[in-house]
């Protein structure tokens, strides 16, 4: 059946009725349509006569139509007719692609990372089914419009319609989610596609790494990007062989919640010829708490004749009261010409010890407990915590759990002060939105862990700290290490430690 005979309002399976035709590429033709049973909108793809991959298409979306994991794209029907029509019937998908969320800048490192991992867990499982995706782009994930999961699209089919295969399928599809996650770090495409993204820059004839790109990106997550992506590894590390291995790197990051919906919603924004448009979600109204009036307690007759009771004495005890007062008054005045007699003698003040506040020299993220060669946590972050801007802050990284997520035992900010001073104070704003957590405040004449002297320990860091030293601790360096995470989730769901100011003073 010739595509120009499939006409919008052209129904199959007496359910499916096409009303847009998406996209057409090579006699294979993707229309958004309406199933008219359930009432929504479906992905359906119609093929003309003699399509030279219809077996294989349908092949692989019989097989995909079997995988149960929320994260792949629903495969509903796929089936050739005695008339001679093929087609596949589809979930279709409503959302961002990892295009339009990378079209303003890199993403969060955590964010990236968490979007990648989940679908190499959705990918690994389709493997296990024998099914490989090998043609993943950052147009194959979408965050879903509701804002609740990551979508896989085009698993299995899109391989077939364009008779892509591999005999390392597994191998290729870790390199993809490798380069995924690339371009959720950096904003670039490793890849020879001209994919509307900046090329990813290359040097010596390889790729720059992430952190080659972007400043921030945590060592960690270089390290799994280089052995996802590149055949080589890192650092005498083996590349990762199949998507199952690379989930499991990335079993320890926070995974992704829905992002806040802005009030007030912006005008959908077109999306790619693989979705829809943007379905508008608006932040359910909650109506106003009832004002709770307390009534006003009975009267009792009965108790009139407490009322004057209490009152009287209540005068009494007033008058008495002015008196005392004035017999006190009367006596210093009758006693004003006679001198004092000083019952303690007051002691000799000590002069005020003179102080300058100390400006560091340079801030940095601290993270000497790392595993993966790289002591550093948001080192691009630190200045902003001795700007004196209240409204700018160094952070760490986003955990799982208040610990850390188990991946270390502490993480701080070290400023080094240029030389060797007295200190005699230290305030740290924690930030008002802060609550719970513990930090260690260590001085040291050297940037080591194990140098620094602890001075003092803060708790329940929320808004300004401060530790006045009872005797000058000399050092040039300062580290306000923490401990354990406040306790409040300040990043979509998920902890970290904020410094926004740190003032340090001196004695002259």
């Amino acid at each position: 059946m010739s595509s120009s005979v499939v006409e919008p309002g052209t129904k199959l399976a007496e359910r499916f009725r096409l009303e847009d035709r998406v996209h057409e590429s090579d006699g294979a033709t993707l229309w958004k349509a309406i199933d008219e049973v359930l009432a929504r909108p479906v992905a359906v793809y119609t093929f003309d006569p003699g399509f030279p991959r219809l077996n294989e298409v349908i092949s692989a979306a019989r097989v995909a139509s079997r995988l149960t994991d929320p994260r792949l794209t629903q495969v509903f029907d796929a089936t050739t007719e005695d008339d001679g029509r093929s087609y596949v019937v589809s979930e279709w998908v409503s959302g961002e692609t990892l295009t339009d969320m990378v079209a303003a800048g890199p993403l969060e490192p955590e964010r990236a990372a968490a979007l990648v991992a989940e679908a190499a867990e959705a990918l690994a499982h389709a493997h296990e089914a024998g099914l490989a995706h090998l043609c993943l782009t950052p147009e194959h994930l979408v965050w879903t419009a509701a804002g609740s999961t990551v979508k896989v699209l085009g698993l299995g089919i899109d391989a077939a319609l364009m008779d892509v295969s591999n005999e390392e399928a597994a191998r290729a599809d870790t390199e993809g989610l490798g380069r995924l996650l690339y371009a959720g770090l950096t904003g670039h495409w490793a890849g020879e596609e001209d994919l509307g993204l900046p090329p990813a820059p290359m040097a010596d004839g390889h790729f720059c790494t992430p952190r080659q790109v972007t400043a921030g990106v945590p060592g960690y997550l270089d390290a799994i990007t280089c052995r996802a992506m590149l055949p080589e590894g890192k650092r005498g590390l083996a590349p990762f062989a199949t998507p199952a291995e690379l989930a499991e790197a990335l079993s320890s990051v926070p995974r992704p919640v829905p992002m806040p919906t802005p009030m007030p919603v912006p005008a959908p924004q077109p999306v790619s010829a693989l979705r829809s448009d943007g379905v508008d979600t608006v932040a359910p109204q909650r109506p106003a708490p009832p004002v709770q009036h307390r009534p006003a307690p009975p009267s009792s007759n009965g108790g009139g004749m407490l009322g004057k009771v209490a009152m009287t004495t209540i005068v009494l005890l007033v008058m008495a009261a002015v008196g005392v007062g004035a017999w006190t008054i009367g006596r210093s005045i009758g006693n004003a010409d006679t001198p004092a007699t000083d019952v303690t003698a007051t002691p000799t003040q000590a002069a005020p010890v003179e102080t300058r506040e100390v400006k560091p020299e340079s801030a940095t993220g601290f993270d000497p407990l790392s595993t993966d060669g790289d002591h550093e946590e948001r080192p691009e972050l630190a200045p902003n915590a001795v700007d004196g801007k209240p409204s700018t802050d160094w952070h760490t990284q986003s955990y799982a759990s208040v610990d850390f997520g188990n991946l270390k035992k502490g993480v701080g900010l070290l400023l080094d002060l240029g030389q060797s001073v007295p200190i005699k104070q230290v305030t740290v704003d924690f930030g008002s939105q802060s609550s719970g957590g513990t930090a260690e405040l260590r001085v040291g004449g050297s940037a080591d862990l194990n140098s620094l002297k602890v001075v003092h320990k803060f708790s329940g860091l929320g808004g300004k700290k401060t530790y006045s030293a009872d005797s000058t601790e000399k050092g040039r360096y300062l580290l306000v290490w923490f401990t354990k995470l406040p306790d409040q989730p300040t990043y979509q769901g998920m902890f970290r430690g904020s410094v926004f100011d740190v003032k340090v003073t001196a004695v002259k």
